[in-house]
């Protein structure tokens, strides 16, 4: 089986002996246009390789266990193949002996590129600050998700996995009334901690059942208040895609409305087929006093819906093609696999398939069944 393709940091600056003076080397290992991990190379070097105990740890099938080595010599950076099978390159020519790694120089390992900076202690302390704020921020977005669902009229497993640069995903679901369950995912444009907090408010008011005047079990109605209280040009030119629905447990509908987001899908028990559920509604935030439509299905017992951010099919995979939502409703339709729940074996197909470099976005999918 393909080991799945991840970068792990084993070893931080700071945990080792940095070189003297201001001025520090770097691997910088990017995704999607983004600083994904920064490496600071100090007096004993460092080891690129598939598996611990090399200090960077690419786990790319293309990788060897010991891939490479990059290591100082008066105060400049060298690079040293270590018999991998695929080879090391500089700036797209392949290492057969020790190589300068000039600044601005580009490492290739495998798949993934780590590029040669120039980066003060300043720099880097900022940087690490910057990244635990994110990584606060996914926490609270992912302790305020509810608990998956193994009972009751509505069985849910889900998967949140928030990429390197953090996004605005969030979503929810609960018993709205006595037969009555909803179901949301937003998707609010941009990265960072502003777009996770503005999903958090999102996600609170819905939660709260609290939005102004409104019957939250009238999808188009939710939306059309969302759209009201979250205006882009109150909320720093943010605006999000929304994907709402309502299922009455006693007549089997589900009720739904999409604001600018794709569709949901509505699995039949044996994946034989995936009706798209969806209503060409605007983007929430816009544009002020817009109305929005409704649509409502009725659910076979067996059937499951799947309720997705874009983050999920937006990849280039490994033969350069560029996905699209299609592609991932073929994956949809592929046979269940033993001891994995369904969010999980996608989240590990898409994995799969994948250019990590494109896996930029956060990645959330939530299954619905309803027995």
């Amino acid at each position: 089986m393909a080991e799945p393709e991840e970068t792990q940091i084993v070893t931080r600056a700071g945990e080792i002996d940095l070189i003297t003076g201001e001025r520090l080397h770097c691997l910088e290992l990017a995704i999607g246009g983004d600083i994904e991990s920064r490496f600071v190379v100090g007096p004993l070097g460092l080891k690129i390789g598939r598996t611990a105990p090399a200090d960077i740890v690419i786990a790319d099938s293309e990788v060897s266990r010991t891939h490479c080595s990059v290591f100082l010599k008066d105060d400049q950076l060298f690079v040293s193949d270590l018999g991998s099978t695929n080879g090391t390159f500089v700036d797209g020519n392949k290492v057969t002996e020790v190589t300068e790694l000039l600044v601005g120089s580009v490492l290739q390992v495998g798949k993934r590129v780590l590029k040669h900076e120039w980066r003060t202690r300043s720099e880097i302390n900022h940087s690490n600050e910057i990244d635990r704020e994110l990584e606060k921020a996914a926490s609270y977005v992912k302790a305020l998700l509810p608990p998956e669902r193994k009972d009751g009229p509505i069985l849910v497993d889900w998967i949140y996995e928030p990429s390197a640069k953090l996004g605005g995903d969030a979503f929810g679901y609960g018993q709205l009334a006595e037969d009555l369950y909803v179901a949301y995912l937003v998707d609010v444009a941009g990265h960072g901690t502003g777009a996770a907090m503005h999903a958090v408010a999102i996600m609170n008011q819905l939660r709260q059942r609290s939005l102004p005047n409104t019957d939250m079990a009238r999808p188009e109605l939710v939306l059309s208040t969302l759209n009201e209280l979250f205006q882009m040009e109150d909320h720093a030119g943010l605006y999000f895609t929304i994907w709402y629905g309502v299922y009455d447990a006693r007549s089997r509908v589900l009720t739904y409305a999409s604001g600018g987001h794709h569709p949901s899908f509505l699995v039949s028990p044996d994946k034989g087929s995936a009706f798209p559920l969806q209503t060409r509604n605007v983007i929430i935030g816009a544009m002020p006093a817009m109305s929005f439509t409704q649509s409502s299905v009725e659910v076979p017992p067996g059937s499951s819906v799947y309720m997705f951010s874009d983050g999920v099919y937006e990849i280039i995979d490994k033969d350069a093609k560029q996905w699209g939502l299609d592609d991932f409703v073929t994956l949809i339709l592929d046979e269940s696999a033993a001891g994995k729940t369904e969010p999980v074996r996608l989240y590990d197909k898409v994995r799969e398939v994948a250019l990590p470099s494109t896996l930029d976005d956060d990645f959330s999918l939530v299954v619905m069944t309803f027995p």
